[in-house]
């Protein structure tokens, strides 16, 4: 009877007639994970383009050339996601991106001084091209209806996109 064995790295197929015998699946491990997440990040992609926005703005930079479109997705679960398309700024240390409650996107000293309330939906994953971030349940898009794309380090506003219907 031949016995398979699933490691990490090679699957080992042995057999009566050759009990030490091994097929070397690394590659094909490989291919299996790096499918697996692909299609996982185009589901969310494809989720997300063919719905319709509830919300979507375009960035212009503050302290940065920022540029891109930032928009609102509910998807079929209720579930908020924000999608950056187009998306390119500086590339810059401890970078976040916000939803902040401010009237005037460009409204920096208000901002700058955190006299501006702020959702953190998580560190910048890239300084060009499309991304997702969740936005937490129950977050008033018509309160918090600015995305900030914020340096901590050095406490300044990147850019920022208004958000409307």
């Amino acid at each position: 009877m031949a016995q398979i064995a699933l490691t990490p790295c090679a699957i080992k197929l042995h057999t009566p007639h050759n009990p030490k015998g091994m097929i070397l699946m690394t590659r094909f491990h490989k291919l299996i994970s790096t499918a697996s997440l692909l299609l996982a990040a185009t589901l969310t992609s494809a989720h997300a383009q063919d719905a319709t926005p509830l919300q979507t703005g375009v960035f212009h930079g503050q302290v940065h050339a920022t540029s891109g479109r930032a928009s609102v997705y509910k998807g079929t679960d209720g579930k908020l996601t924000l999608r950056l398309t187009n998306f390119k700024t500086s590339n810059g240390p401890d970078v976040h991106v916000l939803l902040i409650a401010a009237d005037d996107a460009q409204d920096n000293d208000n901002f700058l001084k955190g006299n501006v309330e702020r959702i953190e939906l998580g560190k910048l994953k890239g300084n060009e091209g499309d991304q997702n971030y969740d936005i937490p349940a129950g977050t008033d898009l018509a309160k918090f209806h600015r995305i900030a794309i914020y340096c901590v380090r050095f406490n300044a506003n990147f850019g920022t996109a208004p958000l409307e219907k």
